[in-house]
């Protein structure tokens, strides 16, 4: 599944080719891939027809579509699920084997003209959402000036990268919690944007075990944790994400790169690159966790 820098990445795509341009029309080829939104397929069609796109705005994983022209103040919700990509193409250009939404967008010099909504498994998809204000009157996410968020988003906390967001924030979240650190930092209700690869390279590099209880985190501890998610985010944004097959891609359809920088996860039985230690595997919630078990020592 797509993580922060990977939707990150897609929404820069978006701002630059996207933003400002109005939509010329909509067809959904697959009515499944729009079943969020309540009032159906033809509606979506033509709640979308003539609108402007006025801002491209991401929190955590969730990414949406500011728009002008609606009589309902609301936004154009794109959840990406397990395998959703958005595309911008040439109207030319053939369509994808498992195109779901078409989006044509007014002309503008060398700029594709549609902006398409792929999704093999049919796990995301897009639909309006009205928008709320937030709860702090603060702007709701990356790429937005406006204290208003989508419903639909509303229940998630900030995200790594939020500049509005701060270590003691993450520990004040993390104490209200009686779990073990990764099932808490993988909820998106005390920070959200943290997938489970990121989660094991953070926990790695700030040297913490992810069984340990968060009664007991301290805040420099927070604070070592803190730093380390935004690092690994950052990095991760800077090489274009996490991709480990053809499902993630960024508007342009090319892959990320940060795979290859990876310290941890999936490196199972492999020296840990600070101590030598063979790198553990555990299965955790349906997935994997990997960590070095003399760095990151249960306490």
């Amino acid at each position: 599944m797509p993580e922060l820098p990977e939707v990150e990445v897609v929404r820069r795509g978006l701002e630059k080719w996207v933003r400002t341009r109005t939509i010329e029309s909509v067809q959904v080829l697959d009515p499944r891939s729009v079943r969020r939104h309540l009032d159906g397929a033809l509606d979506f069609e033509q709640s979308l027809t003539g609108c402007t796109v006025s801002s491209v705005v991401r929190r955590g994983k969730f990414l949406w579509l500011g728009l002008d022209g609606l009589e309902i103040p609301a936004v154009l919700m794109a959840h990406l699920g397990m395998s959703g990509q958005l595309l911008v193409e040439q109207p030319e250009a053939p369509d994808e084997k498992h195109l779901k939404v078409r989006i044509s967008l007014t002309e503008r010099l060398d700029y594709p003209g549609e902006l398409r909504f792929v999704d093999q498994r049919i796990f995301g998809g897009m639909f309006l959402s009205p928008l709320v204000p937030t709860p702090d009157g603060l702007p709701a996410g990356q790429g937005s000036s406006e204290s208003a968020i989508p419903q639909a988003a509303a229940h998630i906390a900030r995200d790594v990268l939020d500049p509005h967001r701060s270590a003691e924030d993450l520990y004040l979240a993390l104490r209200k919690r009686s779990t073990d650190l990764k099932r808490a930092i993988l909820d998106q209700g005390v920070i959200s944007g943290v997938g489970n690869i990121y989660a094991d390279e953070a926990l790695w590099q700030a040297k913490l075990s992810g069984h340990r209880k968060t009664a007991t985190i301290r805040r420099p501890e927070v604070q070592r944790l803190n730093d380390a998610l935004i690092d690994v985010m950052t990095r991760a944004l800077a090489a274009g994400g996490t991709s480990f097959d053809s499902l993630y891609v960024n508007v342009n359809g090319a892959s990320g790169y940060f795979a290859r920088n990876l310290n941890v996860y999936g490196l199972a039985g492999q020296p840990c690159k600070r101590c030598e230690t063979p790198i553990k595997r555990e299965k955790f919630m349906g997935r994997s966790s990997h960590f070095c078990p003399r760095c990151q020592r249960k306490r």
